[in-house]
């Protein structure tokens, strides 16, 4: 089974070719993995410009799909079982792109078409290069736009355990490089900075929520505004590098305990750690040394499925599909789409 999957969900535009297995999916074979980043275009504000984004992805969207397509050597758009999009959650001037884009293939080719929930496509990321967790598991998903806590039962059966209640971690991160100058995105000049600071200069809060696996980063956030107001700018760069350990110290100290927590309450003996946070060095290995500790096996997929791409839609795309849920031309995004 021959599966081309779209990403739109953002502001990076993906396309990926995934073979099958029809019996059982194990091991997908994955012929092509396009991603073409707009970082360049978004980075001189600070953030993502929906309008921006959307403009961008039409423009890219046959571009990226032909790579897709020709890094494998096929005629474009001919023998595919199934296209499988990304319907929410997300910007929606972005998802309207690529489902407009997989709806116009599904229909001209006589293919099915699959909707898949950006979330579940974090979540099944881990099988992309091996075997993957046993059920259940524990997921962490931790991006830019989300930070949530699930256990997985089964393909397409996933129990919410915790969700931030404001800012999720990567989005925390790209604020705090804002207030340090550090530019956009964030989160990998922190993780470089902190290496040469020290974690425990600064105080900063940890919300730990006790009696739940929600999250909040607002508080910290803001209390790495507030230590910054008592300091002139241009910052001292043994400040900076401080400022960047101690704040990811806070950040990963409650990403660790929660998944710990979660671990201990579901008795569940495998981990996993998805989304663009997930490739964060020190996350990586504070959850290592958490998993040995608990006698957990970790699963963390590779930078480059961390990172928003296509082929982890193709993979929910296979498992919707094989259970006979075919979205149809009725489908219509959504950028808050439950899970």
């Amino acid at each position: 089974m021959l599966i081309l999957a779209i990403d739109t969900s953002c502001d990076d535009t993906s396309a990926s070719l995934v073979e099958f297995e029809e019996a059982s999916g194990a091991k997908p074979r994955i012929l092509s993995n396009i991603i073409s980043s707009q970082t360049e275009i978004h980075a001189k504000y600070g953030g993502i410009v929906p309008e921006l984004a959307s403009r961008r992805h039409n423009e890219l969207i046959w571009p990226v799909v032909d790579e897709a397509m020709a890094a494998v050597g096929e005629t474009p758009l001919e023998g595919l079982s199934a296209i499988a999009v990304c319907a929410g959650p997300g910007l929606i001037g972005s998802l309207l792109v690529g489902c407009s884009f997989a709806k116009a293939v599904s229909f001209s080719k006589k293919i099915p078409l699959v909707g898949v929930n950006h979330l579940e496509g974090h979540i099944l990321s881990v099988f992309l290069e091996g075997a993957g967790p046993r059920f259940p598991y524990v997921c962490l998903i931790v991006s830019g736009g989300h930070t949530s806590l699930y256990l997985v039962e089964g393909f397409m059966h996933y129990r919410l355990l915790g969700r931030s209640r404001d800012d999720a971690a990567g989005e925390a991160y790209d604020k705090v490089a804002k207030l340090l100058g550090l530019g956009y995105p964030g989160g990998p000049e922190i993780d470089r900075l902190a290496k040469e600071g020290d974690p425990k200069a600064i105080a900063f809060p940890r919300a730990y929520l006790p009696g739940t696996l929600d999250f909040s980063f607002s508080g910290l956030k803001t209390a790495v505004a507030n230590f910054l107001k008592g300091h002139q700018r241009p910052y001292g760069q043994q400040m900076v590098r401080d400022v960047a350990a101690s704040f990811q110290a806070a950040v990963l100290d409650v990403l660790i305990r929660k998944c710990q927590w979660a671990a201990k309450k579901t008795g569940a003996e495998n981990l996993a750690v998805a989304g663009g946070v997930a490739s964060n060095s020190a996350l990586k290995h504070g959850m290592s040394e958490m998993a040995r500790k608990m006698e957990m096996e970790l699963f963390i997929p590779s930078p480059a499925f961390c990172t928003d791409n296509a082929a982890m839609i193709a993979i929910g795309g296979f498992h919707r599909l094989k259970a006979g849920e075919i979205s149809g031309a009725g489908l219509n995004p959504q950028a808050s789409l439950k899970l």
